[in-house]
Protein backbone atom coordinates (compact mmCIF):
# COMPACT_ATOMS: atom_id res chain seq x y z
CA UNK A 1 0.00 0.00 0.00
CA UNK A 2 0.80 3.44 -0.27
CA UNK A 3 3.64 5.15 2.13
CA UNK A 4 0.86 8.40 1.87
CA UNK A 5 -2.17 8.98 2.66
CA UNK A 6 -4.75 8.03 -0.39
CA UNK A 7 -6.75 10.65 -2.06
CA UNK A 8 -10.20 10.33 -1.83
CA UNK A 9 -10.16 10.34 -5.96
CA UNK A 10 -7.66 7.30 -5.62
CA UNK A 11 -9.59 5.87 -3.31
CA UNK A 12 -12.65 5.64 -5.03
CA UNK A 13 -10.65 4.20 -7.90
CA UNK A 14 -9.65 1.51 -5.66
CA UNK A 15 -13.24 0.86 -4.31
CA UNK A 16 -13.95 -0.62 -7.74
CA UNK A 17 -11.17 -2.97 -8.46
CA UNK A 18 -8.33 -3.31 -10.71
CA UNK A 19 -7.50 -5.36 -13.82
CA UNK A 20 -4.72 -6.85 -11.49
CA UNK A 21 -4.50 -6.54 -7.26
CA UNK A 22 -1.95 -4.05 -6.17
CA UNK A 23 -0.16 -6.74 -3.78
CA UNK A 24 -1.46 -10.77 -3.41
CA UNK A 25 -0.84 -12.61 -0.54
CA UNK A 26 -0.05 -16.41 -1.34
CA UNK A 27 0.39 -18.75 1.74
CA UNK A 28 2.35 -21.42 0.05
CA UNK A 29 2.27 -23.98 2.46
CA UNK A 30 0.17 -25.01 5.31
CA UNK A 31 3.23 -26.87 7.09
CA UNK A 32 4.91 -24.86 10.03
CA UNK A 33 7.19 -26.35 12.76
CA UNK A 34 4.98 -23.39 15.09
CA UNK A 35 1.32 -23.37 16.27
CA UNK A 36 0.80 -19.43 16.91
CA UNK A 37 -2.21 -18.89 18.65
CA UNK A 38 -3.96 -16.59 16.70
CA UNK A 39 -2.44 -18.36 13.42
CA UNK A 40 -5.10 -16.81 10.35
CA UNK A 41 -4.23 -20.03 8.21
CA UNK A 42 -4.58 -22.67 11.08
CA UNK A 43 -1.17 -24.00 10.03
CA UNK A 44 0.22 -26.84 10.88
CA UNK A 45 0.16 -30.16 9.08
CA UNK A 46 1.14 -29.44 5.17
CA UNK A 47 -1.82 -30.32 2.38
CA UNK A 48 -0.88 -33.38 0.23
CA UNK A 49 -3.12 -31.07 -2.60
CA UNK A 50 -0.58 -28.14 -2.85
CA UNK A 51 0.31 -26.86 -5.62
CA UNK A 52 3.39 -28.74 -7.22
CA UNK A 53 6.92 -26.65 -8.41
CA UNK A 54 5.29 -26.25 -11.52
CA UNK A 55 1.68 -25.05 -10.64
CA UNK A 56 3.84 -22.12 -8.57
CA UNK A 57 5.75 -21.18 -11.52
CA UNK A 58 3.03 -21.08 -13.55
CA UNK A 59 0.65 -18.91 -11.37
CA UNK A 60 4.18 -16.90 -11.02
CA UNK A 61 4.13 -16.16 -14.98
CA UNK A 62 0.60 -15.34 -15.02
CA UNK A 63 1.18 -13.03 -12.22
CA UNK A 64 4.05 -11.12 -14.36
CA UNK A 65 2.08 -11.13 -17.10
CA UNK A 66 -0.51 -9.42 -15.12
CA UNK A 67 2.28 -7.00 -13.74
CA UNK A 68 1.85 -8.04 -10.19
CA UNK A 69 4.06 -5.37 -8.60
CA UNK A 70 5.16 -8.14 -6.35
CA UNK A 71 3.28 -11.30 -3.54
CA UNK A 72 3.52 -11.10 -0.24
CA UNK A 73 4.16 -14.76 1.14
CA UNK A 74 3.31 -16.30 4.17
CA UNK A 75 1.82 -20.10 5.25
CA UNK A 76 2.65 -21.76 7.59
CA UNK A 77 6.05 -21.38 7.21
CA UNK A 78 7.20 -20.57 3.50
CA UNK A 79 10.88 -21.94 4.08
CA UNK A 80 9.20 -25.75 5.06
CA UNK A 81 8.64 -25.90 1.17
CA UNK A 82 12.53 -27.35 0.04
CA UNK A 83 11.59 -25.15 -3.63
CA UNK A 84 11.24 -22.17 -1.85
CA UNK A 85 14.04 -20.14 -2.54
CA UNK A 86 14.09 -21.68 -6.10
CA UNK A 87 10.52 -20.22 -7.03
CA UNK A 88 11.54 -16.98 -5.13
CA UNK A 89 14.53 -16.53 -7.82
CA UNK A 90 11.86 -17.54 -10.18
CA UNK A 91 9.93 -14.52 -9.85
CA UNK A 92 12.43 -12.56 -9.29
CA UNK A 93 13.72 -13.30 -12.61
CA UNK A 94 9.84 -12.57 -13.64
CA UNK A 95 10.18 -8.93 -12.05
CA UNK A 96 7.70 -9.79 -9.38
CA UNK A 97 8.52 -8.73 -5.85
CA UNK A 98 8.97 -11.23 -3.08
CA UNK A 99 7.65 -9.96 0.58
CA UNK A 100 7.72 -13.30 2.87
CA UNK A 101 6.89 -13.92 6.27
CA UNK A 102 8.88 -16.18 8.59
CA UNK A 103 9.19 -17.61 12.11
CA UNK A 104 13.39 -17.02 11.40
CA UNK A 105 13.75 -20.71 12.53
CA UNK A 106 14.76 -22.26 9.77
CA UNK A 107 16.85 -18.80 8.57
CA UNK A 108 20.04 -20.86 8.25
CA UNK A 109 23.19 -19.50 7.81
CA UNK A 110 23.34 -20.97 4.25
CA UNK A 111 19.75 -19.34 3.87
CA UNK A 112 20.66 -16.10 5.18
CA UNK A 113 23.52 -15.79 2.72
CA UNK A 114 21.47 -17.35 -0.36
CA UNK A 115 18.57 -14.40 0.88
CA UNK A 116 21.03 -11.62 1.29
CA UNK A 117 21.80 -12.55 -2.25
CA UNK A 118 18.53 -12.16 -3.97
CA UNK A 119 17.60 -8.66 -5.39
CA UNK A 120 13.67 -7.40 -5.24
CA UNK A 121 13.74 -9.68 -1.81
CA UNK A 122 11.44 -8.35 1.49
CA UNK A 123 11.61 -10.31 4.68
CA UNK A 124 9.82 -9.87 7.46
CA UNK A 125 10.36 -12.12 10.71
CA UNK A 126 7.32 -12.10 13.12
CA UNK A 127 7.69 -11.74 16.67
CA UNK A 128 4.86 -10.83 19.39
CA UNK A 129 6.34 -9.81 21.90
CA UNK A 130 9.65 -7.67 23.11
CA UNK A 131 10.58 -10.81 25.47
CA UNK A 132 10.14 -14.56 25.08
CA UNK A 133 7.71 -13.53 28.22
CA UNK A 134 5.21 -11.96 26.15
CA UNK A 135 6.33 -13.40 22.99
CA UNK A 136 6.25 -17.15 23.67
CA UNK A 137 2.86 -18.16 25.27
CA UNK A 138 1.28 -16.91 21.73
CA UNK A 139 4.10 -18.28 19.25
CA UNK A 140 5.30 -21.31 21.58
CA UNK A 141 8.08 -22.15 23.69
CA UNK A 142 11.51 -21.37 22.25
CA UNK A 143 10.08 -19.25 19.22
CA UNK A 144 11.67 -15.56 20.59
CA UNK A 145 15.10 -16.90 20.90
CA UNK A 146 14.23 -18.59 16.81
CA UNK A 147 12.77 -15.43 15.47
CA UNK A 148 16.12 -13.36 17.27
CA UNK A 149 18.60 -16.13 15.68
CA UNK A 150 17.14 -15.71 12.66
CA UNK A 151 17.24 -11.69 12.64
CA UNK A 152 21.22 -12.36 13.91
CA UNK A 153 22.01 -14.65 10.84
CA UNK A 154 20.38 -12.06 8.19
CA UNK A 155 22.20 -8.77 9.87
CA UNK A 156 25.26 -11.19 9.93
CA UNK A 157 24.57 -11.68 6.17
CA UNK A 158 24.67 -8.31 5.21
CA UNK A 159 20.51 -8.51 4.17
CA UNK A 160 18.26 -5.52 5.05
CA UNK A 161 16.79 -3.31 6.05
CA UNK A 162 14.39 -6.44 7.00
CA UNK A 163 11.02 -6.02 8.73
CA UNK A 164 9.98 -7.48 12.29
CA UNK A 165 6.16 -8.18 12.16
CA UNK A 166 4.08 -7.85 15.00
CA UNK A 167 0.49 -8.65 15.60
CA UNK A 168 -0.88 -6.15 18.36
CA UNK A 169 -2.06 -7.91 21.37
CA UNK A 170 -3.21 -6.44 24.87
CA UNK A 171 0.01 -7.64 26.36
CA UNK A 172 2.26 -6.51 24.19
CA UNK A 173 0.57 -2.96 23.42
CA UNK A 174 2.77 -1.66 26.48
CA UNK A 175 5.91 -2.92 24.21
CA UNK A 176 5.45 -0.97 21.49
CA UNK A 177 8.64 1.42 22.43
CA UNK A 178 10.71 -1.59 23.37
CA UNK A 179 9.82 -3.56 19.63
CA UNK A 180 10.29 -0.55 17.99
CA UNK A 181 13.86 0.06 19.92
CA UNK A 182 14.45 -3.84 18.47
CA UNK A 183 14.01 -2.59 15.29
CA UNK A 184 16.27 0.15 15.38
CA UNK A 185 18.99 -1.79 16.75
CA UNK A 186 18.77 -4.09 13.75
CA UNK A 187 18.63 -1.11 11.41
CA UNK A 188 15.01 -2.91 10.69
CA UNK A 189 11.63 -1.44 9.66
CA UNK A 190 8.76 -2.36 12.64
CA UNK A 191 5.55 -3.71 10.65
CA UNK A 192 2.44 -4.10 12.70
CA UNK A 193 -0.70 -5.81 12.19
CA UNK A 194 -4.01 -6.04 13.68
CA UNK A 195 -5.18 -9.33 15.65
CA UNK A 196 -8.23 -10.60 13.58
CA UNK A 197 -10.57 -13.48 14.53
CA UNK A 198 -9.53 -15.61 12.12
CA UNK A 199 -8.20 -19.16 11.61
CA UNK A 200 -7.28 -19.68 15.55
CA UNK A 201 -7.52 -16.22 16.23
CA UNK A 202 -11.05 -16.75 16.53
CA UNK A 203 -10.63 -18.74 19.81
CA UNK A 204 -8.82 -16.10 21.54
CA UNK A 205 -9.78 -12.86 20.26
CA UNK A 206 -12.13 -12.29 23.17
CA UNK A 207 -8.91 -12.73 25.08
CA UNK A 208 -6.70 -10.95 23.49
CA UNK A 209 -7.50 -8.24 21.05
CA UNK A 210 -6.41 -4.85 22.60
CA UNK A 211 -8.84 -3.07 25.19
CA UNK A 212 -10.68 0.55 23.57
CA UNK A 213 -8.02 2.47 25.98
CA UNK A 214 -5.41 0.58 24.20
CA UNK A 215 -6.66 1.09 20.64
CA UNK A 216 -6.17 4.65 21.16
CA UNK A 217 -3.01 4.44 22.84
CA UNK A 218 -2.47 2.35 19.77
CA UNK A 219 -3.78 5.50 17.41
CA UNK A 220 -1.98 7.82 19.17
CA UNK A 221 1.50 6.04 19.05
CA UNK A 222 1.20 5.31 15.04
CA UNK A 223 -0.20 9.04 14.24
CA UNK A 224 3.55 10.13 15.99
CA UNK A 225 5.35 7.26 13.71
CA UNK A 226 4.60 7.72 10.12
CA UNK A 227 7.35 5.71 9.00
CA UNK A 228 6.00 2.51 11.09
CA UNK A 229 4.38 0.01 8.20
CA UNK A 230 0.59 -1.12 9.21
CA UNK A 231 -0.39 -2.64 6.01
CA UNK A 232 -3.62 -1.17 6.43
CA UNK A 233 -4.52 -2.87 9.55
CA UNK A 234 -5.91 0.13 11.70
CA UNK A 235 -8.07 1.94 9.22
CA UNK A 236 -10.54 1.54 11.47
CA UNK A 237 -8.88 4.17 14.29
CA UNK A 238 -8.65 6.60 11.93
CA UNK A 239 -12.11 7.61 12.85
CA UNK A 240 -10.25 8.95 15.90
CA UNK A 241 -8.74 12.20 14.14
CA UNK A 242 -6.15 12.24 11.38
CA UNK A 243 -6.45 9.67 9.25
CA UNK A 244 -3.59 7.23 9.12
CA UNK A 245 -0.79 6.52 6.42
CA UNK A 246 -2.34 4.57 3.74
CA UNK A 247 -5.14 3.66 1.71
CA UNK A 248 -7.97 3.42 4.62
CA UNK A 249 -10.37 1.13 3.39
CA UNK A 250 -11.26 -2.61 2.90
CA UNK A 251 -9.43 -3.61 -0.28
CA UNK A 252 -10.71 -7.08 -0.56
CA UNK A 253 -11.56 -8.17 -4.12
CA UNK A 254 -10.68 -4.95 -4.86
CA UNK A 255 -7.04 -5.08 -4.89
CA UNK A 256 -6.18 -7.21 -2.57
CA UNK A 257 -7.00 -10.97 -1.99
CA UNK A 258 -4.90 -14.30 -1.03
CA UNK A 259 -4.31 -17.78 -3.16
CA UNK A 260 -3.71 -20.18 -0.20
CA UNK A 261 -1.47 -23.44 -0.69
CA UNK A 262 -4.01 -25.56 -2.45
CA UNK A 263 -4.94 -22.93 -5.27
CA UNK A 264 -8.23 -21.41 -3.62
CA UNK A 265 -8.53 -17.99 -4.53
CA UNK A 266 -10.05 -16.08 -1.18
CA UNK A 267 -11.06 -12.17 -1.04
CA UNK A 268 -8.38 -11.24 1.50
CA UNK A 269 -5.79 -12.96 3.77
CA UNK A 270 -8.25 -12.62 6.88
CA UNK A 271 -11.49 -14.98 5.18
CA UNK A 272 -10.18 -17.90 4.80
CA UNK A 273 -13.99 -19.47 4.79
CA UNK A 274 -16.34 -20.44 1.72
CA UNK A 275 -18.64 -17.57 1.98
CA UNK A 276 -15.48 -15.72 0.51
CA UNK A 277 -14.10 -18.09 -1.90
CA UNK A 278 -13.63 -16.80 -5.56
CA UNK A 279 -12.31 -19.78 -7.26
CA UNK A 280 -9.48 -21.84 -7.84
CA UNK A 281 -6.43 -21.07 -10.09
CA UNK A 282 -6.08 -24.73 -11.19
CA UNK A 283 -9.56 -23.66 -12.99
CA UNK A 284 -9.53 -22.84 -16.65
CA UNK A 285 -8.65 -19.36 -17.19
CA UNK A 286 -5.99 -19.71 -13.87
CA UNK A 287 -5.83 -16.82 -11.39
CA UNK A 288 -6.80 -13.78 -14.10
CA UNK A 289 -10.05 -15.62 -14.94
CA UNK A 290 -10.85 -15.66 -11.02
CA UNK A 291 -9.58 -12.31 -10.39
CA UNK A 292 -11.51 -10.71 -13.52
CA UNK A 293 -14.40 -12.71 -13.94
CA UNK A 294 -15.36 -14.03 -9.95
CA UNK A 295 -19.20 -12.95 -9.33
CA UNK A 296 -17.51 -12.69 -5.76
CA UNK A 297 -15.72 -9.91 -6.78
CA UNK A 298 -17.59 -7.97 -9.20
CA UNK A 299 -20.29 -8.10 -5.91
CA UNK A 300 -17.53 -6.73 -3.79
CA UNK A 301 -16.65 -3.96 -6.45
CA UNK A 302 -20.19 -2.55 -6.47
CA UNK A 303 -20.69 0.78 -4.09
CA UNK A 304 -21.02 -0.71 -0.99
CA UNK A 305 -23.77 0.57 1.55
CA UNK A 306 -22.96 2.54 4.93
CA UNK A 307 -25.63 0.18 6.51
CA UNK A 308 -26.43 0.83 10.43
CA UNK A 309 -22.81 3.02 10.33
CA UNK A 310 -24.54 5.06 7.72
CA UNK A 311 -25.94 7.95 10.21
CA UNK A 312 -22.58 8.14 11.39
CA UNK A 313 -20.18 10.97 10.65
CA UNK A 314 -17.28 9.43 10.96
CA UNK A 315 -18.22 6.84 8.09
CA UNK A 316 -15.88 8.20 5.69
CA UNK A 317 -13.01 8.36 7.54
CA UNK A 318 -12.88 4.39 9.00
CA UNK A 319 -15.36 3.15 5.89
CA UNK A 320 -16.92 0.91 8.23
CA UNK A 321 -13.83 -1.06 9.32
CA UNK A 322 -12.91 -4.53 8.72
CA UNK A 323 -15.00 -6.77 6.58
CA UNK A 324 -13.43 -10.03 8.06
CA UNK A 325 -13.63 -8.63 12.01
CA UNK A 326 -17.47 -8.11 11.44
CA UNK A 327 -18.12 -11.74 10.00
CA UNK A 328 -15.86 -13.69 12.39
CA UNK A 329 -17.32 -12.08 15.32
CA UNK A 330 -20.98 -12.67 13.85
CA UNK A 331 -21.87 -9.19 12.59
CA UNK A 332 -23.55 -8.06 9.74
CA UNK A 333 -21.08 -7.09 6.89
CA UNK A 334 -22.83 -3.68 7.19
CA UNK A 335 -22.57 -3.25 10.83
CA UNK A 336 -19.90 -1.48 12.57
CA UNK A 337 -16.29 -3.01 13.27
CA UNK A 338 -16.43 -4.57 16.20
CA UNK A 339 -13.98 -2.09 17.83
CA UNK A 340 -15.28 0.48 16.38
CA UNK A 341 -13.82 3.69 18.69
CA UNK A 342 -17.51 5.00 19.25
CA UNK A 343 -18.15 1.74 20.84
CA UNK A 344 -20.79 1.04 18.53
CA UNK A 345 -18.77 -2.55 17.79
CA UNK A 346 -19.27 -3.25 21.33
CA UNK A 347 -22.90 -2.46 21.83
CA UNK A 348 -23.49 -4.79 18.42
CA UNK A 349 -21.31 -7.65 19.90
CA UNK A 350 -23.55 -8.40 23.23
CA UNK A 351 -26.23 -8.69 20.73
CA UNK A 352 -24.55 -11.80 19.15
CA UNK A 353 -24.63 -15.63 20.64
CA UNK A 354 -21.82 -17.41 20.59
CA UNK A 355 -23.41 -20.03 18.42
CA UNK A 356 -23.98 -17.26 15.90
CA UNK A 357 -20.04 -16.66 15.31
CA UNK A 358 -19.18 -18.97 12.17
CA UNK A 359 -17.42 -21.98 12.36
CA UNK A 360 -13.86 -22.06 11.89
CA UNK A 361 -12.62 -25.53 12.15
CA UNK A 362 -9.11 -27.06 13.23
CA UNK A 363 -8.18 -26.18 9.51
CA UNK A 364 -4.24 -27.86 9.76
CA UNK A 365 -3.61 -27.74 13.14
CA UNK A 366 -1.75 -29.87 15.08
CA UNK A 367 -0.57 -29.97 18.61
CA UNK A 368 2.01 -28.61 19.56
CA UNK A 369 3.69 -27.35 23.13
CA UNK A 370 3.59 -24.29 23.67
CA UNK A 371 5.43 -21.66 25.95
Amino acid sequence: MSADTASPELRDRFKHGLQAPICLTWEVTYGCNLACAHCLSSSGKRDPRELSTEECRHLIDELAAMRVFYVNVGGGEPLVRRDFLDLVDHAVERKVGVKFSTNGALITPAAAARIAATDYLDVQISIDGATPETNDPVRGRGSYAMARRGMDRLAAAGFGPFKISVVMTRHNIPELDALEKIADEYGAQLRITRLRPSGRGASVWDELHPSPSQQRELYRWLIARPDVLTGDSFFHLSALGEPLPGLNLCGAGRVVCLVDPVGDVYACPFVLHDEFLAGNVRAPGGFAGVWRESALFAELREPQSAGACASCGLYDKCQGGCMAAKFFTGMPLDGPDPECVLGHGELELVKVAADERPLVGAGHSRRLRAG
